[in-house]
Formats: C-alpha cells, sequence, structure tokens
C-alpha cells in the first residue's frame, strides 16, 4: 500500500524539480536534476516507483526521456491528490 505521505512527498519533490527543469537554460542545472531525481527514485517506495513507471525500467533514469517522465509522473501524482 502506497501512503498519502509518500504519494505527497513524491509530487513535492518532482513539482518542483520539474519546474526548474523546464525553465533551465544551465547544463549543469539539468544533469544535477537528473542526479538528484535518480537519486531520489533510489530510495522511493517501490510500489509507488513501479505505479508510475508502468512497466518502464528506467523510468526518470533515460536521458532521452527525462523530462516527459518526469511530466507523466507529475501528472499522476496530481490525479493521486486530486490537484
Amino acid at each position: 500500500m502506497i501512503s498519502q505521505a509518500s504519494i505527497e512527498t513524491a509530487y513535492c519533490f518532482l513539482h518542483q524539480k520539474l519546474k526548474v527543469f523546464e525553465h533551465s537554460t544551465l547544463d549543469w542545472q539539468k544533469d544535477d536534476i537528473e542526479y538528484a531525481i535518480d537519486s531520489y527514485v533510489a530510495t522511493m517506495p517501490k510500489e509507488l516507483y513501479q505505479l508510475l513507471a508502468s512497466g518502464q525500467n528506467d523510468f526518470l533514469r533515460d536521458h532521452s526521456r527525462f523530462e516527459t517522465d518526469m511530466k507523466s509522473a507529475v501528472e499522476q501524482l496530481e490525479k493521486s491528490l486530486h490537484i
């Protein structure tokens, strides 16, 4: 079972990082965000990651899809929180 607190924490973290990522023009800043998300994914509840990933083993960890994956995760979390 995924706790409400886990969903809220993931949403706050990913939403904030997405907004910075979308508006950043600095490659090093975007790389730092990818690293932070990768570190977070390694510690987030497995059930929550599996729900967000929908079977993609490299969800939020593939550089070529990173921004798309973040948007998808934030949208799914918003639905879970009824935002």
